[in-house]
C-alpha cells in the first residue's frame, strides 16, 4: 500500500514530505475568528502562508461549523470570487476551494481554482461528481453519508469513504485524483471526542485505499475538550495532533497555523518509516498493514475478489498474539492442543510441557477466526476454560471498544 501521485504538479505520497494546506477563511461565521480574512487582505495572507511553507491553500467562503448561521449559495459565490481573482497568478501554490455545491465549484474552476474540497463527499450535490469529472481536477472528499461528517467511528468512516470512491469512479472521476479526508471534528451533535481520538489513533487504517490522505484537525473541538481551552488557545494541541496524523500516514495537513505546522510535520514525517516494497520488472511485493476484517475486505475487493469471498476470508487476515497468565499446566496444554488443531499455535514454559510446574503463562497466536473457534471449543471444556474463553472474547473485543480505549 504505497501512495505516489501528482496533484497539480505537487508530488504527494509516502516517499515525499507531508504538505501543508493553509486555510484562508472569508466566512465571518467561522469558529476560529483568528482565521478570518477579508477579500482585501487575502492575497497578503496567502503569500505569507506560501512563504511559511504552504504548498496548498484552501479558500472557504461558507463556514461548515456546526453552529454557524447558514448563508445562500449566491452569498458564498460573491465572497469567493474577489479572493480567487486576487490570487489567480499571484501565488505559487495549489488553490483549493472548499464548497459543497457544483455551480460554485464550476465557477471557481473557471477562475483559477485547482482543487475542489467537498466536505459532503459529493452527497450534498449529486452534480458535483459530474463537474469534477468534466474538469478533470483533483478533489478532496470527506467521509459523509447524508450530511457532512456524520459517520461515527472509524469503521463507519471507512465504509463512507468506500462508497464515495465507488460513486466517484462510476461517475467518471479518475481514481488518482481523489484525496481522502476522514472528517475529524464535531460535525454533528452525536460526534463525541472519542470518535476523533479513534480516527487519529487508527489513521493508518486509511492507507487501505491507497490514496492521498488529508487531516483537517486544526484547533478543533476534540482538542478543546482535552485541554479545556477555546479555539484561540489550541495551537499546541493542534500541533501535537498534526504530528500524530503525519506519523500515522497523513500526506496533507490542513491548518490555520502554517509556519508552526510546517516545522512539526517535517520532524514527524522524518520519523515515519516507509512501507516495505520490492519491485523487479513487472512484479511488486509490498507489506499490507491490515488491522481489521473490514480493511481486509476492502483490500481484497481492490484486487477484484468478490464481496462474498472477501467476507469469508476476512477473519483469516488478522493475526493476534494473546498472553494468558497463571493457567494450570493442564489448561495450558489443552489450549495449545486446541489451537494447533485450528492452525494456530501456543508457546508455554518448557517445564509446563513436562509437567514439572503447576502453573504457566501462555502466548497464544493465530488469526481472529482461529481465536473465535478456540473460544467456542473452550466453552464446552472443564476446569476454568469456559471462563478463559469469555476472557479471550472480551480481550479481543476491547480492541475496537471506544469506551474501553479512550474513556479514562
Amino acid at each position: 500500500m504505497v501512495v505516489n501521485t501528482d496533484i497539480c504538479g505537487i508530488k504527494v505520497g509516502d516517499q515525499y514530505p507531508a504538505h501543508v494546506m493553509g486555510i484562508i477563511n472569508v466566512s465571518p461565521e467561522s469558529f476560529y475568528k483568528g482565521s478570518i480574512s477579508s477579500p482585501e487582505s487575502a492575497l497578503g495572507v496567502a503569500r505569507k502562508m506560501v512563504e511559511d511553507g504552504a504548498t496548498f491553500l484552501d479558500l472557504g467562503a461558507r463556514s461548515t461549523w456546526l453552529f454557524a448561521e447558514p448563508i445562500s449559495r449566491k452569498e458564498e459565490l460573491e465572497r469567493l470570487i474577489p479572493v480567487l481573482e486576487a490570487l489567480e497568478g499571484n501565488v505559487d501554490a495549489v488553490i483549493s476551494v472548499d464548497t459543497m455545491f457544483s455551480e460554485i465549484a464550476e465557477e471557481a474552476l473557471k477562475r483559477g481554482a485547482d482543487v475542489i474540497n467537498d466536505v459532503s463527499g459529493f452527497t450534498a450535490d449529486p452534480r458535483m461528481i459530474e463537474v469534477v469529472a468534466d474538469h478533470g481536477c483533483p478533489a478532496v472528499v470527506m467521509a459523509s453519508n447524508k450530511i457532512p461528517g456524520d459517520p461515527l467511528g472509524m469503521d463507519s468512516i471507512i465504509e463512507a469513504l468506500d462508497s464515495i470512491i465507488q460513486a466517484a469512479e462510476a461517475g467518471g472521476i479518475v481514481p488518482e485524483s481523489l484525496i481522502l479526508d476522514p472528517a475529524i471534528g464535531r460535525w454533528t451533535e452525536e460526534k463525541l471526542s472519542m470518535y476523533d481520538f479513534e480516527t487519529l489513533d487508527d489513521f493508518e487504517r486509511l492507507n487501505i485505499f491507497e490514496k492521498p490522505l488529508l487531516a483537517a484537525l486544526s484547533r478543533k473541538s476534540f482538542i478543546g475538550d482535552v485541554l479545556g481551552k477555546p479555539a484561540a488557545e489550541r495551537l499546541y494541541g493542534s500541533l501535537a495532533a498534526a504530528a500524530i496524523a503525519v506519523y500515522k500516514g497523513a500526506h496533507i495537513i490542513r491548518t490555520h497555523d502554517v509556519p508552526e505546522t510546517s516545522d512539526v510535520i517535517k520532524l514527524s514525517g522524518a520519523l515515519r518509516s516507509r512501507t516495505s516494497v520490492v519491485k523487479e520488472g513487472r512484479y511488486e511485493v509490498s507489506v499490507l498493514d491490515v488491522k481489521t476484517p473490514q480493511d481486509a475486505c476492502i483490500a481484497m475487493r481492490n484486487i477484484g475478489a468478490t464481496r462474498v469471498g472477501s467476507q469469508v476470508m476476512q477473519g483469516k487476515c488478522i493475526h493476534l498474539m494473546l498472553k494468558i497468565r497463571n493457567l494450570t499446566t493442564t489448561e495450558a496444554l489443552i489450549i495449545k492442543q486446541e489451537m494447533l488443531a485450528r492452525g494456530g499455535d501456543a508457546a508455554l514454559a518448557r517445564d509446563a510441557v513436562s509437567h514439572e510446574t503447576e502453573t504457566t503463562d501462555v502466548l497464544v497466536m493465530g488469526t481472529l477466526l482461529q481465536f473465535e473457534r478456540l473460544a467456542r471449543k473452550l466453552d464446552g471444556q472443564a476446569r476454568s476454560l469456559p471462563v478463559i474463553a469469555e476472557m479471550i472474547r472480551e480481550c479481543i473485543s476491547n480492541r475496537t471498544n471506544l469506551e474501553y480505549r479512550y474513556l479514562r
